[in-house]
């Protein structure tokens, strides 16, 4: 499949309820973003082939399948477009098996205008957004059924350095220079660990650093 480049202008939202769509919609006009909505995945993916957007709104539960099996679909075929997980409900399992898939972060679809815009800004930043209210909840449920917590993966020291300091508000870029490495060997970091510990993301890497304690250290 043809890998377009993504319109850095244009959001698409992927929710079968219209009134969310209509106020996502309103809230994102009014920070001056194109943005456009369809109801199934099957229409999502014409969008994403014919016109690439630079964000994806989609929301887990759709009439003909579920946002989980399409977020892998999109990071292979348009990993230049930066998933933001939608849901009604703040349920911790959903919210952490999304983000591990690789999306962007999780918002609520009551959310309001500043904190979209919030999550906006911090994506195109950091790479994640996650806000306080869904940090606790994948706290919460790191701790329920991920396995054992003492079963840690061998990682080096700058490693263990390298995933405390991708817990802050930190870009690659400031941890690069907070670490004295270059960027390119911040990347391997973050590939590497990528392989490690089965994580397509920012986020993965952040929960798995969370579930072990290495962002206290």
């Amino acid at each position: 499949m043809k890998k377009s480049s993504a319109n850095r202008d244009k959001v698409l939202i992927v929710d079968d309820e219209v009134d969310t769509c209509n106020l996502l919609s309103s809230i994102l006009k009014q920070q001056n973003l194109h943005t456009g909505f369809v109801n199934t995945l099957s229409d999502a993916v014409v969008v994403l082939k014919n016109d690439t957007p630079s964000f994806l709104f989609l929301d887990n539960m759709l009439p003909d399948g579920s946002g989980l099996d399409f977020i892998p679909f999109v990071k292979k075929n348009y990993p230049q477009v930066k998933v933001l997980a939608l849901s009604m409900f703040s349920d911790e399992n959903t919210i952490i098996r999304m983000l591990c898939l690789g999306a962007k972060g999780y918002i609520l679809k009551n959310i309001e205008p500043e904190e979209l815009k919030l999550a906006l800004d911090s994506i195109m930043k950091k790479d994640f957004y996650l806000s306080d209210y869904i940090s606790g909840k994948i706290i919460s449920g790191l701790h329920k059924d991920l396995g054992n917590p003492d079963d840690q993966i061998a990682l080096s020291e700058k490693e263990k350095e390298f995933l405390r300091l991708v817990c802050s508000e930190l870009t690659y870029k400031d941890i690069a220079e907070k670490m004295f490495v270059s960027h390119r060997t911040v990347d391997n970091y973050r590939n590497t660990l990528f392989e490690k510990l089965k994580v397509r993301s920012r986020v993965g890497l952040v929960m798995y650093a969370i579930r072990q304690g290495l962002d206290e250290k």
